[in-house]
């Protein structure tokens, strides 16, 4: 199990990313609000603005101040890590 920082100490599993989406569209930002309405927001942004958004595979949606290119490069940092072993 790989973990990712998406801020302020805040670890995700690298395994249970669906998909890493900009806060700054209309339906991202949608998705945030149904998220938090049905309780599976998960804010990791320590009261900084939001700039990415986390969807994992059990439907939980991840919040991070970092932007979304840092944590996709540190998703394909992990993965090129695994085929190096």
């Amino acid at each position: 199990m790989k973990l990712i920082n998406v801020g302020f100490n805040n670890m995700i599993c690298a395994d249970k990313v669906v998909a890493l989406v900009s806060f700054d569209s209309a339906p991202s930002k949608r998705l945030v609000q149904d998220s938090k309405d049905n309780g599976r927001a998960i804010d990791c942004t320590g009261g900084k603005k939001t700039r990415s958004v986390i969807v994992t595979d059990s439907g939980h949606v991840i919040l991070s101040s970092l932007e979304t290119e840092k944590i996709a490069k540190r998703v394909s940092d992990e993965e090129t890590e695994d085929e190096d072993e």
